[in-house]
């Protein structure tokens, strides 16, 4: 079951990248804004709790495509390339089995412990 999620989650990442083609940023953009998305842990400096709920909201794919969607209806670039970034930086950290969190650990996610196999 592990690896059909890792390929479902390369395959939304695929997607992402695609959506990212379709716009007339520079190719540059992608690579540069992916990781973006995890300064969201600074949420852990305060406590796990601020730290998972910060974190889980910007990880949440349902959020991207809505930001995606917005920027699409508005007409707006920058908050379509939000989305995307967005979007694909979760896919990513579900890839490599970084999910969402829960408040007692960072290392807890709803795809299991991180480290363990």
């Amino acid at each position: 079951m592990k690896s059909l999620i890792k390929i479902e989650e390369l395959a939304m990442f695929l997607f992402a990248g695609f959506l990212f083609w379709k716009t007339e940023f520079a190719w540059w953009w992608f690579p540069a804004l992916l990781l973006l998305p995890d300064v969201s842990m600074i949420g852990y400096a305060i406590n796990n709790k601020t730290g998972a709920y910060l974190y889980n909201l910007v990880h949440h794919k349902g959020l991207a495509l809505l930001v995606y969607v917005i920027g699409f209806f508005m007409g707006s670039a920058a908050l379509e390339l939000a989305g995307i970034i967005l979007f694909a930086h979760s896919s990513v950290d579900r890839l490599f089995g970084y999910g969402l969190k829960h408040i007692d650990s960072f290392q807890n996610t709803h795809l299991g412990k991180i480290g363990e196999s």
